[in-house]
């Protein structure tokens, strides 16, 4: 699955506090913690004594993680190194945590340096559990974790499979796309709270016959983009999805199409659920009548196939014709010219409430693109010019946009 609508920037200022404890996994964190720095947030890190027989604390300093302490008596070490997550980070998040930290955390015990520091911490606490699934199976560890969520700590649950030890089963570490998904939401503002969004994204195929069919070169990024930054904001997002493969956190449910009607029914029962919907997704305007023999055969001159489209289904046009009020409805458009005058009819004739045109035919906008650029016009009358942005900073002004209307 594809996960580059994770590589989101913009968090310059937050910080985040990671403790590492004694886990054959806990070589895993130096890579959340690169992923983390990169968001342009700052990371700071704490290693049990049983932590670090698995990995070094030079290997996170190393990567820019500062600063990186292991002892609370060492000489080296702040004052009130115990106290400094809880008076300077944002977040404090224990990957991998063993069922031994699990239990002392639930207990509120406080007897190393991470320890102490999660007790006096009073912000976000992200936990995400790593062991054989023996132990965390266990009744004991079972009763800790859901203390500890009862207490409003944010737990990512292990995943199953084959352990470091050759058994078989829930235990290992969640990957790592869930855990920087669940720690960079606790630093969002949540200006997307409670708020029900559909986003549809991707392309749709229309068959001719069993082997062919007609159809474009939407990856669904831009889509995949919106979804994840909603879903950040706060948002309880659902997703129509073509024929594309993105990740996405356990609570996003994905609803898979592969043609127009597909989607198209998709996204009509689930429009009258919700309050917001962006629809990205690169739906085929035609398709191809079916050919009723199976696959096409050239004949022997070399004929081409009678090849007869017909109209697709406007779904955006009927959602905004059954839109409520209080519903927000946001298009998009992949133009080649007159940009601004064809969004804006589109914007009018669709009942929008927000329309994003994108311009296409050149490199660096449009399908398949890491970038684009886009004209934003919204029911108020407003229009903006974008220039080439990266896709993930595009969803994030798109959000900011129609928190303005």
């Amino acid at each position: 699955m594809r996960t580059e609508h994770l590589d989101v920037t913009g968090y310059l200022g937050r910080q985040i506090h990671l403790g590492i404890t004694g886990s054959v996994a806990a070589f895993k964190a130096l890579s959340l913690a690169r992923r983390l720095l990169a968001t342009g947030a700052g990371v700071t890190a704490t290693l049990t004594p049983a932590a670090c027989r698995f990995v070094t604390p030079l290997s996170f300093e190393a990567l820019g993680a500062s600063p990186v302490r292991t002892d609370m008596f060492s000489p080296d070490s702040a004052r009130f190194a115990h106290l400094e997550p809880a008076q300077q980070a944002d977040c404090l998040a224990v990957v991998p945590a063993t069922a031994d930290f699990l239990a002392r955390l639930s207990l509120g015990l406080a007897d190393d340096l991470l320890a102490c520091q999660a007790l006096a911490f009073e912000g976000p606490v992200v936990v995400a559990p790593a062991m054989n699934p023996r132990l965390w199976r266990a009744a004991p560890t079972q009763e800790h974790f859901a203390r500890l969520l009862a207490r409003g700590v944010i737990g990512v649950l292990p995943d199953c499979g084959v352990m470091a030890c050759g058994e078989t089963g829930q235990g290992r570490l969640a990957r790592e796309e869930a855990i920087f998904a669940a720690i960079l939401r606790t630093v969002t503002p949540q200006d997307l709270a409670g708020k029900r969004i559909l986003v549809s994204l991707g392309p749709t195929r229309e068959y001719f016959d069993a082997a062919r069919f007609w159809s474009n070169p939407s990856t669904g990024f831009m889509g995949a983009c919106l979804a994840m930054a909603a879903w950040l904001r706060g948002a309880t997002v659902s997703v129509v999805s073509g024929p594309v493969s993105w990740w996405f956190p356990e609570d996003i449910p994905v609803v898979r199409v592969t043609a127009a009607a597909e989607m198209a029914a998709a996204c009509l029962d689930l429009w009258p659920r919700m309050d917001i919907a962006a629809m990205t997704a690169a739906v085929a305007d035609f398709s191809p009548a079916p050919w009723t023999g199976g696959k096409y055969k050239k004949d022997a001159a070399g004929g081409v196939p009678p090849v007869v489209l017909r109209p697709t289904q406007d779904i955006l046009a009927a959602m905004g014709g059954e839109k409520r009020p209080g519903q927000r409805l946001i298009g998009f458009c992949a133009e080649t010219d007159h940009l601004v005058e064809n969004a804006a009819a589109k914007l009018a004739r669709k009942r929008c409430d927000l329309m994003v045109a994108n311009p296409i035919g050149h490199d660096g906008a449009g399908f398949a693109a890491a970038t684009n650029e886009a004209v934003v016009l919204d029911v108020a009358g407003h229009q903006e010019t974008w220039p080439s942005l990266a896709k993930t900073e595009m969803a994030w002004k798109i959000w900011d946009c129609l928190n303005r209307l």
